[in-house]
């Protein structure tokens, strides 16, 4: 049953490890069914990889990412954002990976 398993506030987890390498879990919770977008940043608000795109049902969720971008290319050191964006929560973290 989806509403014992779903949380009630939508919510984004710290990365973890953070500082990270080579990859790095996001933790998120979606109150209800939704569109979900989870992005990737550099510094200069460049997007660096799309990690989630698409409908969700309710639930705890999580993604892995392995540090590299959207052409499969490993990404530089350095501190990193990423973002949740639904229809009703938007939020960002900041992450740092470490080589």
């Amino acid at each position: 049953n989806d509403e014992i398993t779903a949380p009630k506030v939508f919510f984004l987890s710290q990365n973890y490890p953070n500082p990270f390498n080579p990859s790095t879990t996001i933790s998120y919770g979606l109150a209800n069914d939704t569109d979900v977008k989870i992005i990737v940043f550099n510094l200069m608000g460049q997007r660096v990889k799309n990690l989630v795109d698409q409908k969700q049902t309710a639930g705890y969720k999580q993604i892995v990412w392995d540090g590299r971008d959207e052409t499969g290319r490993k990404v530089s050191s350095g501190i990193y954002f990423y973002q949740i964006d639904t229809a009703n929560f938007t939020k960002t973290n900041k992450m740092l990976l470490l080589k």
